[in-house]
């Protein structure tokens, strides 16, 4: 059904695609700044579902009707962005909490279900997810081979495995250097700042950038 030239160079463009940092990116760094390794993985998963599910919209054809509107998918861009805005205001608000925290023990990751459904909202709502599933991939299907949409869920998760692994390397590397502060309160509570800071950033710019009317 997909041949093997079809997944190697949809697995190159989404691979060249992918390791440009951008919302997803940032926002699971923002959550190993804030929150640490396990949460940022853990993220990182949650944000590969809902990329998915992305995928699995436009094989139906949403992503056709998204390509057509622009106020459709004005209202799903900035649906993103208010969330992400709003998990910022969040994180920073509470960074003295989790500084504090220091005093007595090692601070608790955010719990798994909740750090897999913000991952799961920032996925399904990320503009880069669209324009790659929406755009690019129909690109690579062979429509005389039939059964698109299964096609195009086929190759969609060769993109999302890909785009999994890079997330995870960017949370590693990113908590990596927050472990360096967790030993002073005052460095977490700047770090927990500057995680709430980034994710504010990712949503004002998910906001301001992408597709124009």
């Amino acid at each position: 059904m997909v041949s093997t030239g079809q997944l190697g160079a949809f697995a190159l463009v989404s691979l060249i695609l992918i390791v440009i940092p951008g919302p997803g990116v940032l926002f699971v760094v923002g959550r190993a700044l804030s929150y640490g390794r396990r949460t940022a993985l853990v993220t990182a998963c949650g944000h590969a579902s809902g990329n998915y599910v992305v995928a699995a919209f436009i094989a139906v054809g949403l992503g056709s009707i998204l390509q057509r509107s622009a106020e459709a998918f004005l209202i799903v861009k900035l649906a993103g962005a208010a969330y992400l805005v709003w998990l910022g205001v969040h994180a920073f608000r509470h960074r003295k909490d989790l500084a504090g925290a220091l005093e007595v023990a090692v601070p608790e990751p955010r719990g798994g279900w909740r750090s897999a459904w913000d991952g799961l909202v920032v996925g399904m709502t990320n503009p880069k997810a669209f324009i790659l599933f929406g755009a690019i991939l129909p690109q690579f299907v062979n429509r005389a081979a039939g059964h698109v949409p299964a096609q195009m869920l086929i190759l969609a998760l060769v993109s999302v495995s890909i785009g999994v692994t890079s997330d995870c390397i960017w949370g590693v590397a990113a908590s990596a250097v927050r472990s360096w502060f967790t030993r002073s309160p005052r460095r977490y509570a700047m770090v927990g700042g500057a995680g709430g800071l980034a994710m504010i950033t990712v949503g004002v710019t998910v906001a301001i950038t992408g597709r124009k009317n």
